[in-house]
């Protein structure tokens, strides 16, 4: 599928302070500032702001598991326990994944490898949209970041049923 974004982010100080997500398929742009929210630039100019989905049963969710990058057991852990929620999406392009998520389309995701550039800017926004992010084991997730994956979900409840469920054996 040939789905692409350009991503973003701007960190001062060892934090990140700001992303854009644009999409130049479809022309707009998902804007975040630290402490001003998320929005939306449509194509034709309006702005929107963005909000993440409301929390839901594990059984409602629906998200995409980037299990392919996991090692074993966690693999097949994750990839049978995703089957817990409602639905799965997988673009295997973090910028349409975090748009997804950032705009209320989707719950969740999980992703373990952590290059930088395709998460400061969709975990900024996210989190200026109401969504919570953290590592796997809880820890806040830092731009220095390149390891120890990441669970994005709709606030810290859903963060905590979700990782508990998911890795459940």
């Amino acid at each position: 599928m040939p789905l692409f974004g350009v991503m973003l982010g701007v960190v001062v100080k060892g934090e990140t302070v700001a992303g854009i997500i644009h999409d130049p398929v479809g022309k707009d742009w998902l804007i975040g500032a630290k402490g001003a929210g998320s929005h939306i630039r449509h194509a034709h100019g309006t702005l929107e702001t963005v909000r993440v989905a409301a929390s839901a049963p594990i059984s409602e969710m629906t998200g995409a598991v980037s299990w392919q990058y996991m090692a074993e057991p966690d693999r097949t852990r994750l990839a049978c326990n995703q089957t817990k929620t409602l639905s799965q999406f997988n673009y295997r392009c973090a910028a349409h994944e975090y748009r997804l998520l950032a705009s209320g389309h989707g719950h969740f995701v999980v992703y373990n490898k952590l290059m930088p550039w395709d998460h400061l800017a969709g975990v900024l926004i996210h989190a200026e949209a109401g969504g919570h992010a953290a590592r796997f084991d809880g820890s806040a997730y830092l731009p220095s970041h390149v390891g120890g994956g990441l669970l994005v979900a709709p606030d810290r409840e859903s963060w905590q049923e979700l990782r508990r469920e998911l890795w459940a054996k």
